[in-house]
């Protein structure tokens, strides 16, 4: 530990040490009879209500790499990096009846994943494993980099080598274990009051230690000016307009897709909780806009991010603010925020990632007569293994090599689109065709990406989102998120693939058949009774 750092330490370590014992006392919080069971265990009972879920999924959505990753982005590139307002924005208007649906068949019918959904409703062994196998896939990276925001805040503090983040996903593995759900969902509370205390001291106190709110935006305009990147500044410009635009609508629908997401919403105990829920989260989105000034304010404050091996790693960025500007006992609580930050979302994705695996492949291909007891003993182990591989993505390979595989997860889980929140509003695709378009959708979303070079960072493949339309024999010089030209290619492609499938009379087969009444206008019964229930 680098001298002068002592105090926020000990405050960083006192606070995480407050947090790890609650997620231990979450076991014995709303204690069932029994825990051996995926509903228990994995959805909390499905018995939160409104307060609760409210912690819970926006201790889900918003993560620490959100904390540092979005400041930085805004620090490098201007106004492009507060894509992330407008689409935690849009998000919920555009879900808000995909979810209520659901929860209610899940609710009904016992689903504990939306791959649970997927098999019930297309009558699709084969369908669902590719929905597991994707969700598992996009959620793995998104673990990972919950660490480079602790990563980030203990490079600030000078304590380097990895053993510190070992430690705290070993705490992290243990109490997620014996809790399961409740303990993020219990830990949520602590998270986002010091989140919401942080970010509120900071846009009151920093710009008024840097002469205020116009020499903020003045330094950061001046940065932009003297670089020779067409596309950054604190306005947006010609060039990065649709690309912005189609990143944040990508993004909104690609967010609720993820599995760890989606396990939030079943955690809830009613559908009204749900429709509070989805009308009062995008209060969230104004602190992240807060947030995200954070970046403009390490321009002004002159912040020079933590050099690693040569290169300059920008998600130092706001833990180097929190540095300069703040007392030491309060910077503490900032890092504290951010680390604590990444416990909660780490705990649910893990959680929804060992779900997936044990309903849908599991259950389906290796033991079919799972006791519940068994499938919660699976879930519970294989949410350890997903821990660890998460530690080793950092341990193993290049933390900017995992930035960039989230950037590809993002991509993939929208290739679940059609099957999963399409197929809550109409089961006219066929299966077949479902899985055709997803694989068309993931080869088409993955050689965008690869052919995308990033001159700055010195990469060949792999170097952002935006691809140039320019490369698809367009006469212009603008770009668009790769995860909506791929889900395009999709979608194109199941509704041909569905059209000729029906042309020749392919069948679905006798499951898809008996699915085919859920959510249509005859209904299932339950589901029905559920909803009208819930509406008086």
């Amino acid at each position: 530990m680098a001298h002068g750092h002592t105090t926020e330490m000990v405050v960083f370590v006192a606070l995480f040490l407050l947090v790890s014992g609650l997620g231990f006392v979450a076991a014995r919080w709303r204690r069932p009879d029994s825990m051996h069971s995926l509903d228990e265990w994995g959805l909390g009972g499905r018995s939160f209500g409104s307060w609760i879920t409210w912690f819970l999924i926006g201790g889900d959505l918003y993560t620490a790499y959100t904390f540092v990753a979005v400041p930085a982005l805004v620090f490098g590139a201007g106004a492009a990096g507060f894509y992330a307002v407008p689409y935690t924005i849009v998000v919920y208007p555009l879900v808000f009846l995909v979810l209520i649906r659901l929860w209610s068949v899940s609710h009904v019918h016992g689903f504990v994943t939306p791959a649970d959904f997927v098999r019930a409703r297309f009558g699709s062994p084969a369908l669902a494993l590719v929905i597991a196998i994707t969700g598992i896939v996009a959620t793995m990276p998104y673990i990972a980099l919950q660490l480079v925001g602790i990563q980030a805040v203990l490079k600030t503090m000078g304590v380097n080598g990895h053993w510190p983040l070992i430690i705290a996903f070993i705490v992290l593995a243990a109490y997620t274990y014996q809790s399961g759900l409740r303990a993020p969902a219990l830990i949520a509370f602590v998270k986002d009051l010091l989140i919401y205390l942080v970010i509120i001291v900071a846009v009151l106190y920093i710009p008024s230690k840097l002469g205020g709110w116009g020499h903020v935006f003045d330094a950061a305009q001046a940065k932009f000016a003297k670089t020779p990147a067409p596309t950054d500044g604190v306005l947006l410009n010609g060039g990065n307009q649709l690309n912005y635009a189609m990143l944040a609508l990508g993004s909104a629908l690609a967010l609720f897709l993820y599995p760890h997401s989606v396990t939030g919403v079943l955690a809830s105990k009613n559908r009204n909780v749900i429709k509070r829920n989805m009308a009062a989260l995008p209060a969230y989105s104004f602190v992240l806009g807060l947030i995200a000034l954070l970046g403009f304010m390490a321009i002004a404050a002159g912040v020079k991010p933590v050099v690693t091996d040569g290169s300059p790693d920008t998600n130092t960025v706001v833990p180097l603010l929190f540095d300069h500007m703040f007392p030491d006992w309060f910077a503490g609580v900032a890092y504290a925020a951010v680390g604590i930050g990444a416990l909660v979302p780490a705990a649910i994705m893990s959680i929804a990632a060992a779900n997936l695996f044990t309903r849908n492949i599991y259950k389906e291909y290796l033991h079919r007569g799972a006791t519940e007891k068994q499938e919660a003993l699976v879930s519970k182990l294989v949410s350890l293994v997903v821990k660890i591989g998460a530690v080793l993505c950092i341990l193993v390979l290049d933390p900017q090599f995992s930035i960039d595989l989230q950037l590809i997860g993002g991509v993939i889980i929208l290739q679940t689109l059609p099957s999963v929140a399409l197929g809550l509003v109409t089961r006219w695709f066929h299966r077949g065709a479902l899985i055709a378009g997803w694989a068309a959708g993931m080869v088409a979303g993955l050689w965008m990406l690869y052919d995308i070079p990033n001159p700055a960072k010195h990469k060949a493949h792999f170097g952002g989102s935006a691809f140039k339309l320019s490369d698809l024999g367009l006469d212009t010089e603008k770009t668009v998120y790769v995860g909506m030209l791929a889900l395009a290619v999709n979608l194109v492609v199941t509704v041909v693939a569905t059209l000729v499938f029906r042309a020749v009379k392919l069948k679905d087969g006798e499951d898809a058949t008996r699915a085919a009444d859920y959510l249509a206008d005859e209904g299932d019964p339950k589901v029905k009774d559920l909803e009208l229930s819930s509406s008086t």
